[in-house]
């Protein structure tokens, strides 16, 4: 009877590490997403918080980590090798330990790169130049036109760039125009001129300058879109830290416990270390 539930126990661990080495992938995917992507607003937040960059080289040391428990712990398991699992158990107590860490370090920081990211995003709007390629302008381009929305608070946050306020026709932030449904979901970028029904350009260069009521853009800044974004990507992600978390409380319970009982078998076919 003792033996058959080590044997259960055994494959059982297998399988929770199987699924641990993937899930531990896309922990390291998580990572590796928030360092590498530059067409989103993942970007920008880059620039408006350091902890958001310390989280990512966490998510990555620990998914890679988990990888590697996940893969040592299937040996492990099926060998029944006490020193592995025994190792096993206090990997997966450290990992535990980090992913609470950065856990904490996202909530508690939360608030604060809410706060720092209204600054980064007006100072953003305030120095835009037409034309220039950079990964900054191309983010928020993208969360403009993805979100259909334009400027921070509301689009007037754009008369605070001089380039942009200096011209003598009505020029807007292309990104920010108002689309048909059918239109092409390509973002653009830079500043465009206001034409009329003929194609020719708009405004006459009166005294009225370029008036931010004349812009065919959207209204609705893109503060709450922002924020409710950043909501719903940082609580799939500690969603799926807190689903490990638990797989790797049961691993640990069950590695204990096959750690425990292995001695009772026959050690011929365990390698000696």
């Amino acid at each position: 009877m003792g033996s058959a539930c080590i044997k259960v126990t055994k494959y059982f661990l297998f399988l929770f590490n199987l699924l641990f080495f993937i899930l531990g992938g896309v922990i390291l995917g998580f990572g590796v997403w928030i360092l590498a992507d530059r067409s989103s607003f993942i970007s920008v937040l880059q620039a408006s918080s350091t902890s958001l960059n310390v989280g990512a080289y966490i998510f990555i040391g620990v998914g890679a980590v988990t990888m590697l428990m996940g893969f040592l712990g299937c040996i492990g398991a099926v060998n029944e090798v006490r020193c592995l699992l025994g190792l096993y158990f206090v990997f997966l107590l450290l990992i535990l330990i980090a992913q609470v860490a950065a856990g904490v370090l996202f909530y508690f920081n939360m608030d604060k790169v809410k706060q720092e990211m209204g600054s980064i995003v007006t100072k953003l709007i305030r120095d835009y130049k037409d034309g220039q390629e950079d990964s900054l302008q191309q983010g928020w381009d993208y969360v403009q036109a993805q979100g259909k929305c334009c400027g921070w608070v509301s689009f007037y946050n754009w008369t605070e760039n001089a380039d942009l306020m200096n011209r003598t026709t009505v020029t807007y932030p292309c990104s920010c125009e108002k689309k048909a449904e059918d239109d092409s979901p390509l973002v653009k970028k830079g500043f465009c001129t206001a034409s009329n029904g003929n194609g020719t350009q708009s405004g006459n260069g009166t005294q009225s300058g370029n008036s931010p009521e004349q812009w065919p853009v959207y209204e609705k800044g893109c503060m709450e879109t922002v924020q409710l974004w950043l909501q719903e990507n940082l609580g799939i992600i500690l969603g799926v830290c807190v689903g490990v978390a638990v797989i790797e409380l049961l691993g640990m319970l069950l590695s204990i416990c096959l750690c425990r009982n292995v001695h009772s078998e026959d050690y011929s076919k365990v390698p000696k270390y």
